[in-house]
């Protein structure tokens, strides 16, 4: 349960991005590179307690490129429910659901090289880094319940030429095989072409496990009492598999897709760290990490790891969530 109720909170937000990230992902800052996380204050000049938190304006210490202070003639309250800038045509911002009044920005998560906010970015990120995942994942089980299903019901010849190609694809590794069949395609697409292409390009390579869990159940189930009374009976094949056997693969379906996402998204983030996947200025957690490859930004701005960080728990919650699923069907099958 609680593993479930993090992953619907973590999906939740990328859902709502637009609304809980106080920016947009591509709204620059050009004066605050890598600024740091913003204090949020209770606490005035005067000494006086303040209900609402408030912020003070970043500038960058005179002498000393990428330190940043408090400028604490200019404090600005944290706002509730506000406007973005409006758009070029003349139409209202987005509603965010919370922001501050220029020249203060709030940056709870820091800045990075170009003063976007990170968890903007973040946000945003999730987006095409969990969902990428979760089609991927939807592809792969597609294809692999396909096939495995024809290769498990028909047998012979279907047989041996589907698990022949799912043994080459399990001989390869599946992230250099990823890596092949990436680099082969067009670098340079845009940026929602980039992630169509991310999840054919992982859901593609890797059918074949799912496929041969699902055979296994096929094979099983096409010779219970029952189907092989209902094929007595005259039952046609698309029958016998819609009724009788489709249901059996559920609970492997359920548990693959649950070990399969945080597998799918570790490659988007894979790529797109490589500069294969997504790329600037649209943000994935993969691009997000991708600064990282500089040294100065790893050893100075620790707020560029929380994009990696952000995968620790959705990584550890899809495990658990497996964990429960495979527990649960076994003792249904039993």
């Amino acid at each position: 349960m609680v593993a479930a109720a993090v992953l619907a909170a973590v999906h939740l937000a990328a859902l709502m991005a637009g609304f809980l990230a106080p920016y947009g992902p591509l709204e620059q800052n050009r004066a605050l590179p890598y600024a740091p996380p913003t204090r949020l204050h209770f606490t005035g000049t005067d000494g006086r307690m303040h209900l609402r938190p408030f912020v003070y304006a970043q500038t960058e210490e005179e002498g000393a490129s990428g330190r940043f202070v408090e400028d604490r003639g200019q404090a600005s309250p944290l706002r509730f429910f506000v406007r973005g800038e409006a758009a070029m045509d003349g139409s209202r911002g987005a509603l965010h659901l919370f922001g501050v009044d220029e020249p203060a920005r709030v940056f709870l998560l820091g800045a990075d090289a170009f003063g976007r906010d990170q968890l903007s970015r973040l946000l945003h990120g999730a987006r095409i880094s969990l969902f990428a995942g979760l089609l991927a994942t939807a592809l792969a089980l597609g294809l692999g319940w396909t096939a495995g299903t024809v290769a498990g019901f028909l047998g012979g010849w279907a047989d041996a030429v589907v698990m022949r190609t799912a043994d080459l694809f399990l001989a390869l590794p599946w992230l250099y095989l990823l890596f092949a069949v990436r680099a082969a395609l067009p670098l340079h697409v845009p940026a929602e072409q980039a992630f169509l292409l991310l999840v054919l390009v992982i859901g593609i390579v890797d059918w074949a496990r799912p496929a041969r869990l699902v055979r296994a159940v096929v094979l099983s189930a096409r010779e219970r009492g029952y189907v092989l009374a209902a094929r007595g009976f005259g039952a046609g094949g698309v029958y016998l598999v819609r009724r009788h056997i489709a249901p059996q693969t559920i609970g492997v379906l359920v548990t693959q897709a649950a070990l399969l996402v945080p597998q799918y998204v570790l490659a988007e983030v894979t790529l797109s760290f490589l500069g294969l996947g997504v790329a600037e200025p649209a943000p994935s957690w993969g691009n997000m990490l991708s600064a990282l490859q500089r040294y100065h930004v790893l050893s100075s701005y620790w707020w560029i790891w929380l994009p990696g960080l952000a995968l620790v728990p959705v990584f550890l919650s899809y495990f658990a969530l497996s964990e429960a699923l495979q527990a649960r069907w076994g003792s249904a099958g039993a």
